[in-house]
């Protein structure tokens, strides 16, 4: 099974802790592991950083808003040939994916002040070049 976006409308609004096969990003969790540190998770034997569970509901709803919107940017400016959009699109990306903690200094070893404070900005800085 393919990971999928939590899309269909008995999850869509659900609170995270409802959607127990899925992850803070909406993954689906179907066909993963969480490593043994809760950390990684494990998706078809490819290890990912997970989404830090600390930060607030609604700045990871508004991220993986971002990071959705970023992703779809990177696959149409791929397909039109335009690599300057392309290349601006993966850089919304990876500051949706840093403000999430996947990318960047490990969640786990920040304070979690530093940590919500590294998404707010990463946040602002989405809003904006993409509102």
């Amino acid at each position: 099974m393919v990971c999928s976006r939590a899309t269909d409308s008995c999850t869509f609004g659900m609170e995270r802790s409802e959607r127990d096969d899925r992850d803070a990003a909406g993954w689906s969790l179907v066909n993963s592991e969480v490593s043994d540190d809760e950390h990684w998770m494990v998706i078809n034997g490819r290890r990912w950083r997970r989404t830090d569970p600390e930060l607030p509901e609604n700045l990871v709803v508004r991220l993986t808003s971002h990071l959705g919107r970023a992703r779809s940017a990177v696959g149409v400016s791929r397909r039109s040939g335009d690599a300057e959009v392309t290349a601006a699109a993966r850089v919304r990306v990876g500051l949706a994916k840093r403000g999430l903690g996947e990318r960047g200094p490990r969640w786990w070893e920040c304070a979690i002040d530093d940590r919500i404070e590294r998404a707010r900005e990463a946040l602002e800085e989405l809003d904006r070049l993409a509102p």
